[in-house]
């Protein structure tokens, strides 16, 4: 059999009444549809995620400048020096200076070593301990 008369069988074929091409080719535009269905409901829920990603962008923007503003407000010169002043700081002075003689002086102090306190071991078990009464109820036996 040739090529061609096996080809012609296979559009004659025929299940009851319905040609087997026709079926086959039934089958794929199905399918094709159920694919492109499934690829909508995908771009659906992408362009949903996109959507929201780009809600929280927004939202983080906002939030970014609030911060900044914040941020500018409290790095106010003039806020700063009156909290500085509040606190008893004042400006140093510029003759004020420190020489490489005097660095030792201006060494901070170390700090002590810490004390470890060890608890005292106590005895397995306690001797009891006798009574004035305890001895007269013995002696009475």
């Amino acid at each position: 059999m040739s090529a061609a008369g096996t080809l012609k069988r296979v559009f004659d074929w025929k299940v009851r009444g319905v040609r087997w091409i026709e079926i086959i080719g039934l089958v794929l535009v199905a399918a094709m549809i159920f694919s492109v269905y499934l690829a909508k409901a995908a771009a659906a829920n992408e362009s949903a995620r996109i959507a929201s990603l780009e809600r929280q962008i927004t939202q983080n923007g906002q939030r970014v400048r609030l911060l900044r503003a914040e941020v500018a407000r409290l790095e106010q010169p003039g806020r700063l020096e009156a909290l500085s002043r509040a606190a008893g700081l004042e400006p140093v002075d510029v003759h004020r200076q420190a020489t490489v003689a005097s660095l030792p002086e201006l060494a901070p102090i170390p700090e002590p070593e810490p004390v470890v306190i060890v608890a005292p071991t106590l005895p397995a078990e306690p001797a009891p301990v006798e009574t004035p009464a305890a001895a007269s109820a013995e002696a009475a036996r």
